[in-house]
């Protein structure tokens, strides 16, 4: 699909930095910069946005993020992170928001701040997502 327009973080003035800043405060939240890398990575797929990995990974289970849930490679932690974007993700309304013990099943293994930061940063890629998908972005490259 040929792109709709540039990318509209760099077409609108200052749009961009303020998205960043946001970025680089979340992961200093204090959850692990592999944790955010599954998410993004799963939240991407759920989008329909595409990443592609010049290189074998340096951690190979991003290989394997769509099957967190049988692969035995996850941490209850990095699951409970996980099922928490999903959630997040696919919601549509008050009514699909995250339910309760998906919720209690993250805050077992991230405080206040974190979860904070999680659900900031799961929003945050599907910000990212959204706008790459619908202006049809070129394929993003793994870092």
């Amino acid at each position: 699909m040929a792109q709709r327009m540039g990318n509209p973080s760099l077409v609108v003035p200052g749009a961009l930095q303020p998205l960043l800043d946001l970025s680089e405060v979340l992961g200093k939240a204090g959850v692990e910069q592999s944790t955010l890398d599954l998410i993004r990575l799963r939240v991407a797929g759920l989008n329909g946005r595409v990443y592609t990995f010049p290189a074998e990974p340096a951690d190979k289970r991003l290989l394997l993020v769509d099957t967190w849930r049988t692969e035995p490679s996850f941490t209850d932690a990095e699951r409970a992170a996980l099922e928490l974007a999903e959630a997040v993700t696919v919601q549509t309304d008050a009514r699909s928001a995250p339910s309760d013990e998906v919720w209690a099943n993250a805050s077992k293994h991230y405080t206040d701040v974190q979860l904070g930061a999680l659900v900031m940063h799961i929003s945050l890629v599907n910000f990212w997502n959204r706008v790459n998908v619908a202006t049809h972005q070129d394929d993003a490259v793994w870092r």
